[in-house]
């Protein structure tokens, strides 16, 4: 799961982040509103906006991503805890709402809660380009009657290479979109799971789909 933090309290953001890191999580952290506003184009299953940030208040950052259309389910964490601060948070368009201090279990089931009604909301979506097809909801990938078996991180790679499907995608974008931000990601990473994808997406003796683009990145699609 991708988690984006919005929190001006670097103890606390880093308490968050490395909880959820230590899960198995990519958790990125913004540390005022207008960063963390322009994250949310990165693309993530839940994202937690503190409402006191610097620069952008967290309920504007919230409006103005659903006024562009963005459907991430958002937790606002905040200290403000009258009826009429949750009603506003709810109003800004945020899914859920947790009142400062807070246990962190109550905090992880939450963000469970928001990223199962996101994937119920795309249970019936299935990725398809060419002949490969991905089950979003079931995590399985199938090219013609064959099952890919794929571990956890190479799942994550061929979802993103068949979300963005006939684009271009450079090594910082796939780092983005893939990797922690606060962690140095090896330049010969990528390749590695770039390889052991390109097998196993080709081991029925089918042709190559994730082609590289020299001296750019990768694009994911039929020649």
């Amino acid at each position: 799961m991708r988690i984006l933090v919005v929190e001006d309290d670097e103890r606390l953001a880093d308490i968050i982040r490395r909880a959820f890191f230590e899960q198995g999580h990519v958790v990125d952290v913004a540390a005022d509103g207008l960063d963390g506003e322009r994250c949310f184009a990165g693309g993530y299953d839940v994202a937690i906006v503190d409402v006191n940030l610097p620069r952008r208040d967290g309920l504007q950052v919230i409006r103005n991503v659903r006024a562009a259309g963005d459907v991430t389910p958002v937790l606002v964490l905040t200290s403000r805890d009258t009826v009429e601060d949750v009603i506003a948070g709810l109003d800004a368009g945020a899914d859920d709402y947790l009142r400062k201090p807070f246990a962190f279990g109550e905090l992880e089931a939450r963000v469970r809660a928001l990223a199962r009604r996101r994937i119920r909301s795309l249970e019936d979506e299935v990725l398809a380009v060419a002949d490969v097809r991905f089950d979003v909801r079931a995590r399985r990938a199938m090219r013609g009657g064959r099952e890919i078996p794929l571990t956890a991180r190479e799942t994550a790679f061929l979802e993103y290479f068949m979300r963005n499907a006939g684009a271009t995608l450079t090594r910082t974008m796939i780092e983005d979109a893939l990797f922690d931000r606060r962690s140095e990601v090896v330049s010969n990473v990528i390749d590695v799971y770039v390889r052991r994808l390109r097998a196993k997406l080709c081991a029925g003796g089918e042709p190559q789909i994730l082609h590289t683009v020299r001296g750019v990145g990768y694009r994911f699609g039929p020649r």
